[in-house]
C-alpha cells in the first residue's frame, strides 16, 4: 500500500480503484487504534478530539508500522485498519474506520412489478436456529425496506417470537402487541374494514417507531390485500422529475397530531427528510393526521402542489404500488422510515381479517443487524 505525505502534511493513499485518497491528520489521529487514543475495552475515545492542534500535520507514516504527527504524538498504523478506512468511503464513521464490520447492503429501489419470489423472506424456525439466517433476513430488510417471515405461530403474541430475536418492542399508548381488526365503535380507521391509503405510521411521535411487525392470524375476507410503496424510490423520482416539489417537501414542516382522552401527540417535520449530504433518510405521509400550518398563501400553493405530485407517485393506482396478500402465520416487517403501507377494503360478510402488530425502534433493529455482521 503506497503512502505519500503531501506538502501540507496530509496522508495520501492509493484507494481501491487506484485513485488517491487524502486523509486529514486530525481525522486519522482521533480514530487511531491506539490504546492511548481509543480505549480497548469500550471502543470509546480517550483524547479530547476538539483540543487537538488545528495545524496538526502527519510527519511520517509506515504501513504496519507507525504514524507520527507534528505535535510529537505517534501511534500504530495497521494495514487492515487503513484498508478498512479506505473501503468505508469518503467519510466513514468511527465504527467502519476501526474495522468494525463491512457496511450493509445498498438500498434496492423497487416498484409494483417486484415478484413475490424476490421478496426478502425466511422461515421463523431458520432464523431462530441460525444467526446467519437472521442476519441475511435483516440485510434483506435493510436493502428492500420490508421482509416476510413464515411459520410464525398463529397465536395472539406469536409475533413476539421474531421480535424477541431482535430486542425489546416499542410500547406506545396503543400498548405493546395490538390488534388490527374491525371492531364496533372504532377509535381509529385501522379498526374498520375500510381501505387504508398508503401511509407511514405514527408521524406524530418523536422519534417515530422505526419498524412495524404485522402478524397475520386470519385473512379470509373478500379484500384486505396489503399494499406497499417504496417511499425512497418515490422521493428519488420526485427529485429527478420535479426538483422544485422535492425541495418544497424537504423544507416545509407540517404538523402531525393525534389527540384522544389518553394522549396528545404532536410532531412538526417535513414529508421528506434528508441528511447533510442530501440523501433521503425518512419519508412521511399520513393524510389522517397531517395538518399544515397557516403559512403564507404562496408557500401553501407550493406545498399543496408538491404534496399532490408526491401523492400521485404513491397512490394505490401508481405503478410503484406493490400488492399482495398475507396468509395466516406470515409476518410482514416494514421499515417505517422508508415504506408507505396500506390495504384494500374488505367485507366482513365473507370472513374476517385479524392482524396483530407491534413496533420496534430503529436503533434496536440496526444494532442487531450490525452485531450479526461482525460476529
Amino acid at each position: 500500500m503506497d503512502l505519500t505525505i503531501t506538502a501540507d502534511g496530509r496522508l495520501q493513499v492509493a484507494g481501491p480503484a487506484g485513485a488517491p485518497v487524502v486523509f486529514h491528520p486530525i481525522w486519522l489521529r482521533e480514530r487511531l487504534p491506539d490504546p492511548a487514543v481509543i480505549d480497548p475495552q469500550t471502543g470509546q475515545r480517550l483524547e479530547e478530539a476538539a483540543e487537538t492542534p488545528q495545524d496538526l500535520r502527519v510527519t511520517a507514516a509506515t504501513v504496519d508500522g507507525t504514524i507520527s504527527f507534528s505535535d510529537g504524538c505517534s501511534g500504530p498504523l495497521p494495514a487492515a485498519w487503513l484498508a478498512s478506512a479506505l473501503g468505508a468511503g469518503a467519510a466513514p464513521g468511527m465504527g467502519a474506520a476501526l474495522g468494525m464490520g463491512a457496511p450493509g447492503p445498498a438500498h434496492v429501489h423497487w416498484d409494483g412489478t417486484l415478484h413475490p419470489a424476490d421478496f426478502p423472506r425466511a422461515d421463523l424456525a431458520d432464523v431462530q436456529s441460525s444467526p446467519a439466517a437472521l442476519g441475511a433476513l435483516l440485510d434483506g430488510l435493510d436493502a428492500y425496506g420490508f421482509a416476510v417471515v413464515r411459520g410464525v405461530p398463529i397465536e395472539m403474541d406469536g409475533g413476539l417470537r421474531l421480535a424477541d430475536l431482535l430486542g425489546p418492542i416499542r410500547v406506545t399508548n396503543w400498548g405493546g402487541m395490538a390488534d388490527v381488526k374491525a371492531i364496533p365503535n372504532a377509535y381509529d380507521l385501522t379498526m374498520t374494514p375500510r381501505h387504508l391509503e398508503p401511509h407511514s405510521d405514527n408521524p406524530y411521535r418523536d422519534p417515530v417507531p422505526g419498524y412495524i411487525l404485522l402478524h397475520c392470524l386470519q385473512n379470509d375476507a373478500d379484500g384486505g390485500d396489503s399494499t406497499l410503496v417504496d417511499g425512497f424510490h418515490a422521493a428519488a423520482i420526485l427529485a429527478r422529475d420535479n426538483p422544485d416539489a422535492f425541495h418544497t417537501l424537504t423544507t416545509t414542516d407540517v404538523t402531525f397530531r393525534y389527540h384522544d382522552d389518553t394522549a396528545f401527540l404532536q410532531h412538526d417535520c417535513p414529508l421528506i427528510a434528508c441528511n447533510a449530504a442530501g440523501d433521503v433518510v425518512q419519508v412521511r405521509y399520513n393524510n389522517r393526521t397531517e395538518m399544515v400550518g397557516r403559512l403564507p398563501v404562496g408557500q401553501l400553493d407550493r406545498y399543496y402542489a408538491a404534496r399532490a405530485a408526491f401523492w400521485a407517485l404513491i397512490a394505490p393506482a401508481s405503478p410503484l404500488t406493490l400488492r399482495f396478500r398475507l396468509q395466516p402465520g406470515e409476518l410482514l416487517m416494514m421499515d417505517n422510515y422508508r415504506l408507505f403501507h396500506g390495504r384494500t377494503g374488505y367485507s366482513l360478510a365473507s370472513g374476517s381479517r385479524h392482524m396483530r402488530q407491534c413496533y420496534m425502534d430503529r436503533d434496536t433493529v440496526g444494532s442487531r443487524r450490525r452485531l450479526l455482521r461482525t460476529a
